[in-house]
């Protein structure tokens, strides 16, 4: 009868494990549970992490590239007075009757100018007639004009410049009023 006791005393024993785990979860499940809890919360954070290093590469990627475009922004922008001198030289030079005598300068001229344009310098177009656009112009002075002149510009004084699309120095104009 002894044999036939130990199972029975095996299977009573297993009875109050049994009643233990319909009161509720185990320990190990409750820590399963708040293990794989804590996992979710931290692939979610790597996931922003993530995230905000991919944008961050892009944002800085996108500077870099801006400042190679504009890296010698103010040597060139030191440079306008002196392509504003050679044009005005020019045309003086044109006036002269020694013209043929100063075609070494404009020569010169051409290649400075040329020179800056590789480096994606290229003038702001204005023209007398063309409509006033406070945007892209800088009034300098109001005159009075007729009706068809109001609003439009009269005269460009100082030539603008923009590197790629960035506005150097706005066109200075005269406006009809």
């Amino acid at each position: 009868m002894s044999t036939s006791e130990e199972p029975k005393s095996t299977t009573k024993k297993a009875a109050p494990k049994k009643t233990a785990s319909k009161k509720g979860p185990s320990k190990e499940a409750k820590e399963l549970i708040a293990v794989k809890e804590s996992l979710k919360q931290e692939q979610d954070k790597y996931l922003r992490l993530f995230a905000e290093f991919e944008n961050f590469k892009k944002r800085t990627s996108k500077e870099r590239i801006e400042l190679f475009k504009t890296a010698g922004q103010d040597v060139i922008v030191s440079l306008l007075p002196v392509l504003d001198d050679f044009e005005r030289a020019i045309k003086e030079a044109d006036k002269s009757e020694n013209a043929p005598e100063f075609e070494g300068f404009k020569l010169i001229s051409n290649k400075f100018s040329e020179g800056l344009k590789s480096k994606g310098l290229d003038f702001v177009a204005v023209e007398a007639g063309d409509a006033f656009d406070s945007e892209v112009h800088e009034a300098i002075t109001l005159i009075p004009a007729g009706d068809d002149q109001q609003g439009k510009v009269i005269d460009v004084v100082e030539k603008g410049y923009k590197l790629g699309d960035k506005i150097l120095r706005y066109p200075k104009v005269v406006v009809g009023q």
